[in-house]
């Protein structure tokens, strides 16, 4: 079976991203590879194996453009409401809290946070399929 060990997102501004990822969801780094033309960090924290990896490619002046390929990365936690509160008391953005019911059904609660380069984050509610 395949396991999922990290997803990649290119950021412009290294101590910024940091900033954010550390205040937001906790990730410290947990390895750094510096090359010639980028460096790759990837960002951790005692919750899961998963990791973030952060590209900072070298020389770069230019935002990057996500397209409309790009969806989210997601992550749970035990308590929404807290959550949000703590990353609002922060500085940081968040969107409002969504309690997804389709057809009257509770699937999920959710809100979203963009990280500095614009990536979208869902911050789910744990529960369900959402553990």
């Amino acid at each position: 079976m395949a396991k999922a060990i990290h997803s990649m997102v290119r950021v412009l501004d290294e101590a910024r991203s940091l900033s954010f990822y550390r205040t937001a969801f906790g990730l410290e780094i947990a390895d750094r590879l510096d090359f010639e033309t980028f460096t790759l960090i990837y960002l951790s924290n005692p919750e899961t194996e998963f990791e973030v990896e952060l590209t900072v490619n070298k020389g770069r002046a230019e935002p990057y453009a996500l397209g409309d390929g790009y969806g989210h990365l997601a992550v749970s936690v035990a308590d929404l409401d807290a959550e949000r509160a703590r990353m609002v008391a922060a500085g940081l953005t968040p969107k409002d809290i969504v309690d997804f019911a389709p057809g009257g059904t509770p699937l999920a609660r959710f809100f979203f946070i963009e990280d500095p380069d614009g990536y979208k984050i869902e911050v789910l509610q744990r529960s369900g399929r959402f553990k």
